[in-house]
């Protein structure tokens, strides 16, 4: 094998080889077992329950390091209960900055809703799943069994079973501390999802009426529903109110503007392109002190092509992990390739 294709693992020779053996370590975000061995280590989240995600919560911590200006907004939004609406291109780290205000202050794991345009408010809030009540019902029935006893599934009671509150729903539960609840890209969503949020987000609550129809016939009113988090939760009289508005970040890539309803409502704060520094600190917590040094060209690089395309903070970490690990010989050629502008050339 020549020098230039021992990096090579698939070589297209239509031949089968046992290259897969010399195939590195995956990066470190992309290492679910090493993110499986990170929490074993548990995180008590707000509510009592623990959270098994601390290894990942507290990696992208460490990513964010927040400016004077930055902090001062991060923390008007805590002070004023109010959500956080956060700009910036993609990479600036708009994402990692809900994972560490929980991280720091100890608010749990990170409720993330990523919106599509596909999203409606329905999602964030709850799904009755009325189909798997139904079949349930059908096969209960022939084991002759009674579908409507307490405890089964035609049962008032059981009704619970078959609710799971979205993000933002569990994001609303009533607890001591807040949540921290992360609206991923809210551009990307249809036109109506930026009004629709603005009633929840400012009165805290919000009602399911499948649990209000029943709640007098439901034991003190109460029933069981599933959480974003997997776990359970009581809702009284079919609704679900917050004790203390969750902190609630909201990312923009800045493709859209959003209805002036929507921004009164908000803490606007735009993060700007990564200086060299700040990248390198970001290299640095992902792939450590070498990695960061080897790939000080490449930062140099990354920012000069910033300034006039858009490209984003993960193409760099793709294309330093992968000259570092790999070390092709096209190593200059390579990182180009991986970092590609994201907009069109005008």
């Amino acid at each position: 094998m020549t020098e230039s294709s021992e990096w090579l693992i698939y070589r297209g020779a239509g031949e089968p080889h046992e290259g897969m053996d010399r195939l590195p370590a995956p990066p470190p975000w992309r290492d679910f077992a090493s993110r499986d061995d990170a929490a074993a280590e548990r995180l008590t989240n707000g509510d009592g329950s623990q959270d098994r995600r601390l290894g990942a919560h507290r990696h992208l911590a460490e990513l964010h390091r927040p400016g004077a200006e930055e902090l001062e907004m991060i923390n008007a939004a805590l002070y004023l209960r109010r959500p956080l609406l956060v700009t910036g291109s993609p990479g600036a780290g708009k994402s990692t900055l809900a994972h560490s205000v929980a991280y720091e202050l100890g608010l749990g794991n990170v409720l993330r809703w990523p919106i599509v345009s596909r999203s409606t408010l329905q999602d964030g809030l709850y799904h009755y799943d009325a189909i798997a009540r139904l079949q349930d019902v059908q096969i209960a029935a022939p084991q002759g069994a009674d579908p409507t006893a307490p405890g089964a599934p035609g049962s008032v009671e059981g009704i619970g079973s078959y609710i799971r509150l979205g993000p933002l729903g569990t994001a609303l539960l009533p607890s001591d501390t807040p949540r921290v609840l992360l609206i991923d890209e809210l551009d990307k969503s249809d036109i109506d999802l930026p009004n629709d949020l603005l009633n929840v987000l400012e009165e805290g609550e919000f009602a399911i009426p499948e649990l209000e129809r029943v709640a007098d016939r439901l034991p003190g009113g109460e029933a069981q529903v599933l959480t974003a988090d997997g776990t359970k939760a009581t809702v009284r009289d079919g609704r679900v109110r917050c004790r203390a508005f969750p902190f609630v970040v909201l990312t923009s890539n800045g493709e859209r503007d959003f209805p002036a309803p929507l921004m009164r409502r908000c803490i606007h704060l735009e993060l700007g392109r990564p200086d060299h520094q700040r990248l390198a600190t970001f290299v640095r917590a992902h792939l450590g002190d070498e990695a960061a040094r080897a790939g000080d060209d490449l930062i140099t690089h990354f920012l000069e092509r910033s300034r006039s395309e858009l490209v984003a903070a993960d193409q760099l970490l793709n294309a330093i992990y992968l000259t570092d690990a790999a070390a092709p010989p096209s190593r200059d050629r390579l990182a180009d390739l991986l970092i590609q502008r994201l907009d069109r050339p005008r």
